[in-house]
């Protein structure tokens, strides 16, 4: 009377020596060691790119995130207005002292600036450039995290009451440097009795910074408070207070609290306001491409099949010989397993690797491309931003390999079955 098999604890030592021989077994020997080459590099590549792809993804909302909230006011509040005789509305806040005051009172608020803000013309000899103005007080200028020295200003920001500070797009477009003198063309300027003619007045380059947005370098400057309110005939009253607060990210949750304290006719205006739409853009593209990436590590998976399937064919004799010596179904079902899964961490584990060294030597990497392509890999003016930015966070690397591995575990079980299924009879009927 024949035996029954003996039952032996899941992934025992003897599954494990098996399929390791099985996996480095070369081709003359029934293997198929090629295919388990396509298998682990194609996870690791597709790995890769998730990785890679997250990760700038996350780099990029967050420098654009870090640099608007940088040079930008957190929440800017403003008046309703009122109309005057003449039918224009006057939206200038002449008690901003007071409501600046208030409005610092409410708590998470760090810094209430006011500010006088209009767009007029920057002239240097024959060069010319639009750029909007924000008149503010010294103090408050310092505190600007985006405008503060660093190594992409210079000049001595310490001087900003004796001339005016601007953008480094905007001394590039105009060709200027520190202590040279720009000319600002308002054409609301000086009222006379024939009218309003432009004003023109020459201010003397103290600062050059650079907020890290292209589009903040390229347009703005700041003057004094009291010399913009004298420029465009605002004397004792200012357009808007700037507001920074402690979290940004719950800025939402502050703008009733500042429409109280800045009074009844108070307007807010907060920076998601004003992101919020290109920011909801960037979510959508993250789960597009998430999926799309998916994809490719589904695909990459799949080459883990097809070397499953023939090393199942190739094995067909060893798996019967195997069987009548009393080797059970699951043990050779988990043998299979084994060699699939193994491929897949494998490759999941050099995928992690290699997109965690791209996304830590991004910098140099991409001083590379921009040099291999003449150095015009990166177009600020497009992507509003210097650099290409990444940052690595453990949930996208998670993400990355819990994918990887849940595909490379699941597409691995089919062809298993099919092996542990196997009758061995047919398996060595023409042996």
């Amino acid at each position: 009377m024949a035996s029954k098999p003996t039952r032996t604890a899941p992934f025992a030592a003897f599954e494990w020596m098996i399929a390791w021989r099985y996996l480095r077994a070369r081709r003359a020997e029934g293997g198929v060691s090629v295919m388990t080459w396509i298998s682990l590099i194609g996870i690791t590549l597709a790995v890769f790119a998730l990785i890679a792809t997250l990760s700038v993804r996350s780099g990029f909302r967050a420098e654009f995130v870090d640099t608007i909230l940088g040079a930008n006011a957190h929440v800017t509040v403003y008046t309703m207005g009122e109309v005057q005789e003449n039918g224009q509305i006057d939206r200038t806040i002449a008690n901003y002292t007071e409501m600046a005051a208030e409005v610092a009172k409410v708590p998470g608020v760090t810094r209430v600036a006011p500010l006088v803000r209009q767009q007029v013309m920057a002239n240097r000899r024959q060069s010319n450039a639009g750029v909007e103005v924000f008149g503010i007080a010294s103090d408050d200028l310092m505190t600007i995290p985006g405008i503060q020295p660093s190594e992409r200003s210079f000049g001595d920001i310490g001087r900003f009451e004796e001339g005016i500070a601007i953008g480094s797009g905007v001394a590039q477009s105009l060709g200027v440097d520190v202590g040279d003198t720009i000319k600002l063309i308002s054409p609301n300027g000086v009222k006379t009795a024939f009218g309003t003619s432009p004003r023109v007045n020459g201010y003397e380059v103290v600062y050059v910074f650079s907020a890290g947005r292209y589009d903040i370098d390229k347009t703005r400057v700041y003057l004094p408070i009291a010399e913009a309110q004298s420029f465009f005939n605002r004397e004792g009253v200012a357009d808007e207070l700037e507001v920074m607060v402690e979290d940004p990210e719950s800025v939402d949750a502050m703008a009733r609290a500042l429409m109280q304290a800045a009074g009844d006719r108070a307007q807010v205006w907060t920076w998601r306001d004003a992101s919020g739409s290109f920011l909801s853009a960037l979510d959508i593209e993250d789960r597009v491409m998430f999926v799309i990436l998916s994809v490719l590590v589904l695909i990459a998976a799949m080459n883990i099949v097809s070397g499953l399937i023939m090393l199942v064919k190739n094995k067909g004799r060893d798996i019967g010989i195997l069987r009548t010596m009393g080797l059970s179904e699951g043990s050779v079902l988990r043998v299979f397993f084994i060699c699939g899964a193994f491929t897949g961490i494998i490759g999941t584990a050099a995928g992690v690797v290699l997109g965690v060294l791209f996304a830590i030597y991004v910098d140099q990497i991409f001083a590379f491309v921009n040099y291999l392509s003449g150095g015009n890999a990166w177009d600020a003016s497009i992507r509003g931003i210097y650099f290409l930015p990444a940052k690595l966070q453990l949930g996208d690397v998670l993400s990355a390999v819990g994918l990887s591995l849940g595909l490379s575990f699941v597409v691995t079980i089919f062809p298993a079955r099919r092996a542990a299924r196997m009758n061995p009879v047919e398996a060595l009927r023409y042996e």
